[in-house]
Parts: C-alpha cells; sequence; structure tokens
C-alpha cells in the first residue's frame, strides 16, 4: 500500500494547536538554512515531541505506527534491505504481513520516491509504517551490527598470516595505516562497542580461539569470537596505535589511544597482560564527547546532596568518595569539579590517568615509571597555590597522609579510596598510617557509592518479591513498610537487547563528620566513632538507597540486593 499523498506537516500541527505560526516561520527558515526536513528542524529545536509527531503523521497517512523500543525484528528478514538502503531511506524492514507484502518502517512515509526505490530494491510489494527516526537509527544498529562482517574481514587476516607468521608486524602495518584487514578488524570492534554502549572491550585468548566481550551497564556479555591465529596480530596492532613496545610479550604493558567512531572522539586506554594462551587484552572506552554529571543529575537522595554541596563550599577539608572499582567514583569527582568550576578558583587534579579533559582545571598525569608519583606531585602542587586539588586515588602512605596535611593548611581536597562502606574509610586511613588527630581536623564528608543496573523503561512492570527478596526487605525497611513496596522487573525487550536492563543508576550513602565524631577520632575512641556513625547512618545505608531505587522502579530488587551485599561485611 503506497502512500497517496503528501501532508504538509507544518500545516499539520498549526492546526492541531501545537504549533504557532511564528515558530512555523522560524523553523521554516532554519529547513531553508540547512537543507534538513522540516520534522527534524521542529524535533531538534524541541518545538514538538518526536513521537508525538511520527503518530500524528502515521495517523494523517492512515498508516500504522510501530514502536520501535518494542517492536521484535527478525533480523535476517530485516537485511534483505542493504545497509546503505536503509540508511539512506531512513527504512527497516519489519516482517511480512498476512498478505505476503513487506511491513517496512520508514521515518518519513511521504517521502514517495524513496517508497519506489525500496519496493525495486526489495523486489516485493510494501505496506508502510510509521515510526520514530531516533527508534529507528537505533534499531538499525542492532540490525546491522558488524559481528557477521567482522567475521569476514577476521578470515581475511587469517589467510594474511597463514603464509609466513614471522611477516606479522607488516600485517599489523603503520600505526596511520587503516586499510589493513587488522585495523578494519579492530574498527569494527570499536564501533559495535560504541553501539552497544560498552564501557569495556575484552580481548581473551583461549586454546582454540580468540573471545571479544562487552561490558556493559557493569555485566559482560560475549559479542563474538574469532580463530586463535589472529589473537597476536590484533595485539599488535593495539600495541602499536597505543604506543607500546611491540616486542615485549613478557611483562605487562599500559597505555591510551584515540579513535574517531562515527565522528565522535573516543578514548581508550589500554591493559596488556601475558597470559597462558596468549596476551590477554581490556580496552576502557572513554567518550571524549560525553557530558560531565551536575550534582543535580547524579541522582543522590535530598540529605546526600545536601551534604555534598555544604562540603564542597568549605574553603578547606578533605571530601572522600568510596567504593569498588568501576563504582563510579571518577565521574562523581568530575562532577564535583565541575560545580567548584569558576574564574575565582585554581583547581589542580593529580590523576592516574587523565579520564576526562575539563576547561580551566590544570590536570596532571601521574607516571610512575620516571618516579613521577602521586606523593610527588602533590607536593609541588602545594606550591602552586591551588584552591581545590583533586586526588584521583590514595593508594599509598605518603599520598595519604599529603593530601590531609593539604587539606588542614586551607585546601579542599577531593579523593577516591577503596572501601566497602563509609564507616570503614577512616580505619582505612588509619591503617595507611594517617595519625587520627590529623583525620579528625581534615575529613568533612565520606560519600559511598555502588552502580545498579537500571530497569529498562519499555518494558518494566510490576513482580511480586520471591521469599529471600521479602526477609531482605524485612531485614532493611521493615516487614509493614516492605508490604507497601511494589517492586519491578524487566524480562526484556529489543530496546534493551533482551537483558532488561539500559544504563546504570548510583546507590549512595554519606557520613558527615560531625563534631562528636571528629572528637572521637582525635581520642583515638574507636567504638564511640562506630556508635555515632551508625546512629547517623540509620535509615540512610546504601542498602536503604538501594530500596529507594526499587520504590522509584529504578532497579530491581536483585541488582538491590546485590548492593547490599557488598557492604554487608563492613556494616
Amino acid at each position: 500500500m503506497k502512500p497517496t499523498r503528501r501532508i504538509r506537516i507544518g500545516e499539520m500541527l498549526l492546526e492541531a494547536g501545537l504549533l504557532s505560526a511564528e515558530q512555523l516561520e522560524h523553523a521554516l527558515d532554519e529547513q531553508r538554512r540547512s537543507g534538513r526536513r522540516l520534522g527534524r528542524v521542529l524535533v531538534d529545536s524541541g518545538l514538538i515531541d518526536e513521537l508525538l509527531l511520527a503518530r500524528m503523521l502515521a495517523e494523517q497517512l492512515g498508516l500504522r505506527f510501530v514502536d520501535l523500543r518494542t517492536e521484535p525484528i527478525d533480523r535476517r528478514v530485516a537485511q534483505r534491505l542493504p545497509e546503505q538502503r536503509a540508511r539512506r531511506h531512513r527504512a527497516l524492514v519489519l516482517g511480512e504481513s498476512a498478505d505476503g507484502a513487506l511491513r517496512i518502517g520508514m521515518a518519513d512515509p511521504t517521502d514517495l520516491q524513496g517508497y519506489d526505490e525500496l519496493a525495486r530494491v526489495l523486489n516485493s510489494a510494501l505496506e508502510p509504517n510509521g515510526v520514530a527516526e531516533s527508534h529507528l537509527l537505533a534499531a538499525l544498529d542492532r540490525v546491522y551490527q558488524g559481528a557477521d562482517d567482522l567475521t569476514d574481514i577476521a578470515r581475511e587476516l587469517k589467510a594474511d598470516l597463514a603464509p609466513d607468521a614471522s611477516m606479522l608486524s607488516q600485517i599489523a602495518g603503520r600505526a596511520s595505516d587503516d586499510s589493513t584487514p587488522v585495523a578494519r578488524l579492530l574498527s569494527g570492534v570499536f564501533e559495535d562497542a560504541v553501539r552497544a554502549r560498552a564501557s569495556d572491550i575484552h580481548f581473551e585468548p583461549e586454546s582454540s580461539r580468540l573471545t571479544v566481550r562487552f561490558r556493559v551497564d557493569g555485566a559482560l556479555r560475549t559479542h563474538t569470537r574469532f580463530d586463535a591465529e589472529i589473537a597476536s596480530a590484533l595485539a599488535l596492532r593495539l600495541k602499536l596505535i597505543s604506543n607500546l613496545d611491540i616486542s615485549e610479550r613478557r611483562m605487562p604493558q599500559d597505555g591510551r589511544f584515540e579513535v574517531s567512531v562515527r565522528g565522535t572522539p573516543v578514548d581508550m586506554r589500554i591493559s596488556i597482560m601475558p597470559s597462558h594462551w596468549g596476551e590477554s587484552v581490556v580496552v576502557r572506552l572513554l567518550d571524549a564527547a560525553r557530558n560531565l554529571l551536575s550534582i543535580d543529575a547524579m541522582g543522590m537522595p535530598p540529605h546526600v546532596e545536601r551534604q555534598v554541596r555544604h562540603a564542597i563550599e568549605r574553603p578547606n577539608g578533605m571530601v572522600v568518595v568510596t567504593g569498588p572499582t568501576g563504582s563510579g567514583k571518577t565521574t562523581t569527582l568530575y562532577g564535583l569539579l565541575d560545580e567548584l568550576r569558576n574564574e575565582s578558583r585554581k583547581l589542580v587534579t593529580v590523576e592516574d590517568p587523565i579520564e576526562y579533559r575539563l576547561k580551566g582545571v590544570t590536570q596532571i598525569q601521574v607516571h610512575e615509571r620516571i618516579a613521577l608519583t602521586f606523593a610527588r606531585v602533590l607536593r609541588s602542587v602545594l606550591r602552586h597555590d591551588p584552591d581545590v586539588v583533586m586526588v584521583g586515588e590514595m593508594r599509598d602512605s605518603e599520598t595519604a597522609e599529603i593530601g590531609v596535611r593539604a587539606a588542614m593548611t586551607g585546601h579542599l581536597v577531593l579523593s577516591t579510596l577503596h572501601t566497602n562502606s563509609a564507616i570503614g574509610t577512616p580505619a582505612r586511613l588509619a591503617d595507611m598510617g594517617v595519625p587520627s588527630y590529623m583525620l579528625a581536623s581534615s575529613l568533612q564528608l565520606v560519600i559511598a557509592q555502588r552502580l545498579v543496573r537500571r530497569l529498562c523503561e519499555m518494558c518494566r512492570k510490576p513482580a511480586a518479591p520471591t521469599p529471600q527478596e521479602l526477609a531482605w526487605l524485612d531485614s532493611v525497611i521493615g516487614a509493614e513498610h516492605a508490604a507497601r513496596l511494589t517492586p519491578r522487573a524487566a524480562p526484556g525487550c529489543p530496546h534493551c537487547g533482551q537483558t532488561g536492563y539500559h544504563g546504570r543508576a548510583a546507590a549512595y550513602e554519606s557520613l558527615e563528620l560531625s563534631r562528636a565524631l571528629t572528637d572521637a577520632l582525635a581520642r583515638g575512641d574507636d567504638e564511640g566513632f562506630l556508635v555515632g556513625a551508625r546512629e547517623q547512618l540509620a535509615g540512610r545505608t546504601l542498602a536503604h538507597d538501594a530500596v529507594r531505587l526499587v520504590r522509584d522502579g529504578i532497579t530491581d530488587l536483585d541488582e538491590a540486593m546485590r548492593v547490599s551485599a557488598l557492604t554487608a561485611e563492613d556494616d
């Protein structure tokens, strides 16, 4: 069924009262200037909701509207339309209708010329459906993800390796040469990782294969597998573009490089480690274009946000963010730095590595190999008259003591530490050799955090808790409150890749060093400190905040219980 008429989108929105004549005129001017479609101009300028526009357009044309976030899509059927054509015409084959026609989603179903071209290429009758453009582009990424293409490139690379393995360095090519099979293979893996929102890529050599896994929303998933023979070429290429020693295969190496994925710069941190079957490689993706999270956008409970703002408004003292690796500590620190940035303050960071570049901040990279340690850099930093100092991580007693002294002498110090809970932080610093009286004079606030996976908003629904989950809820918030809680779960859908999760959120607890707590620290009264800290955190622990996220439908009980288990030992 071919669309029989064009719809004048501007007039349609005017008649519906969703757009004023003045707004339409401005949008038409922008359309003429930029060459973009009017609908895209209206959506990008925030004048109309994209989903509403797509629904209205389908209704006016008498077409069915399809929400691609929940619509199941058969990749084999969808791939009947070549990717280049699908992206050019903003179209996706959704399946077959009862009469044998191909159902096809179109971002612009008024494009009659595009419809005719698609019918010719597919050699079939078409049944057009309306879809939202951004949802279509995301679906195209899922349908045409490059696992199959990568396998073909891997075979080409293996064929190059077969005649003479001694030519490995030539096969890896020059760092600037992107045309070799190994360079194209890695480029495809990087692009797939960005599409999947992966934070890490794992290249894991085994006896007969090389497994590539992505970490998405904190969980590892297998992306593809290659023959083991190409593992050395991939590792060599990664060393080459990271400026690492390509001849060293017995010692671990760390490096960094930058790639452009679909026009977006992405910083890559690489760690290479020798294993039994070859070199194991982990690449961490750092999106250089990603916006920093503000304190408002971090999702802190109100009492934590109040304590954080109060602490960073002080001219001196120490704020410590604590949690295990991968709990979002660095993201929180950068958010605090962003809040503090202005022309009246000098901000200096000491990091290993520098993850995100901040304008107006002096950022210093630690280099352990040349003895440029955290402690050594920190001593020099304090002679540069900073107002705020961020220490990426307090790894040793010398760094911790210098940081504490800086907080005592008029500087605001932000840092991270590996402990399981806020209560355990002063004891950890004391174990590192920082005297209790210095902690009492400098430590202002400890923020402990964990990341939980967000439930997919498209498929989440109410779910009855299991007996085990109900027992856990009883232990945290009591039976009466647990009985009134309606948790949710998500079975999985196309939008979340059938995982049930999409993105992550943080659970927090914060311990403010009150007069009573600092007095206990100064006296070395560990028991008194623990009693006072537990009283302050009563009903405000990480487990309680995880329950808040469950109550708000952000995560499920399984994730909340996992967070609670991570802090049980310290609590």
